[in-house]
């Protein structure tokens, strides 16, 4: 089966066909669509499209709510807990990033947390949402039940890769942060473990805590583990993020990895901020207008390829995949089709 290229609104339609075919509500299967379809454009792939097979094998097997409202069990307007009862992830934090947005005019700053969440997703296509409306957000997850990377100096995994996304707008750009504090992500080792593709560096350490490039490291049983962001020379600086966000996420919900459930799940910390209520919006555009300047401006060490800000050439993926629709690959296509016989839905016609 061959690479195929599809519109960004047949993807949708097959990804809420299946989701709402599957028993998940429609409003949920049309946010959940929305931020996968965004992972692919804007080019995290193993974010996007591809996780919609294995979502609908957690449907199947029960263990991704797909019905209901998540349990509220603080909320004092500025701070808000709730429990996500396993519900789809960019549902969840759609809605509550949402929330956040609608209350942050009379607050400031609305912060938010959830506990027993299902996966997210791709988080710049969450903090999307809440660059679109002119604001600052912070989001960080991380799953209490997985563990494939060790504290630095360890080679026993504890921590999972604890993504920290960080936006703000600009007037011509909006600048998106999102980064794992792991030196690759789980989604990426388990793709080029199932292509038998080698890293390029040794971004893995085995058992032992000996530096590989094999993503086979990370099998159930063999005992690896991914290293943090700074590899064996700086991953104190990976390890010291993932910390914070431990406690971001599970330290602040009140629920993580002593009392985590055995199955795919999310802490959640995600907090909106309002330029207008610090030094002012125009002050703050004017800032941050400024610095991304200073950034394009910067005579880059290769003069084929000038500096560019987080996030922008995901931007520009964007841009052009309205235009021309996003390439799914053989593998994530091929279990689309087979979740497309087994619901009755009918793949798209490629580009």
């Amino acid at each position: 089966m061959a690479t195929q290229r599809y519109s960004i609104e047949s993807l949708k339609q097959l990804s809420t066909s299946l989701f709402v075919a599957a028993g998940l509500e429609a409003d949920k299967a049309e946010a959940v669509t929305t931020v996968l379809v965004t992972g692919d454009m804007v080019g995290q792939r193993t974010h996007g499209m591809a996780l919609c097979p294995q979502y609908l094998d957690q449907i199947e097997k029960g263990l991704m709510t797909t019905a209901g409202e998540p349990e509220v069990m603080r909320d004092s307007g500025a701070v808000f807990v709730w429990d996500g009862r396993y519900l789809p992830g960019p549902w969840l934090v759609s809605t509550a990033l949402t929330q956040a947005c609608d209350r942050v005019g009379e607050h400031g700053v609305v912060t938010g947390v959830i506990r027993r969440s299902h996966h997210i997703a791709c988080l710049a296509a969450l903090i999307k949402q809440v660059t679109d409306r002119g604001l600052v957000v912070m989001l960080a997850s991380s799953d209490p039940a997985s563990g494939f990377i060790a504290p630095y100096g360890g080679t026993e995994p504890i921590f999972t890769p604890n993504p920290i996304a960080i936006g703000y707008p600009g007037t011509e750009q909006a600048v998106w942060i999102d980064v794992s504090t792991s030196i690759t992500t789980v989604g990426m080792t388990k793709q080029k473990a199932a292509a038998n593709v080698q890293f390029e560096h040794p971004w893995l350490i085995d058992a032992k805590g000996i530096p590989t490039t094999d993503p086979h490291v990370i099998d159930p049983g063999v005992g690896g583990t991914l290293l943090p962001l700074g590899g064996l020379e700086y991953g104190h600086k990976g390890f010291g993020l993932s910390l914070m966000v431990e406690m971001l996420t599970h330290g602040l919900a009140g629920f993580g990895r002593p009392d985590a459930e055995k199955r795919w799940g999310a802490g959640v910390f995600l907090q909106v901020m309002d330029p207008a209520a610090f030094g002012g919006r125009a002050d703050f555009l004017r800032q941050a207008d400024f610095t991304i300047d200073r950034c394009h401006a910067n005579a880059p060490i290769d003069p084929t390829k000038p500096v560019r800000l987080p996030g922008e050439m995901a931007q520009k993926r964007m841009r052009e995949a309205e235009l021309n629709g996003v390439d799914v690959s053989p593998a994530v296509l091929e279990a689309l089709t087979a979740k497309a016989v087994r619901y009755g839905v009918s793949l798209p016609q490629p580009l």
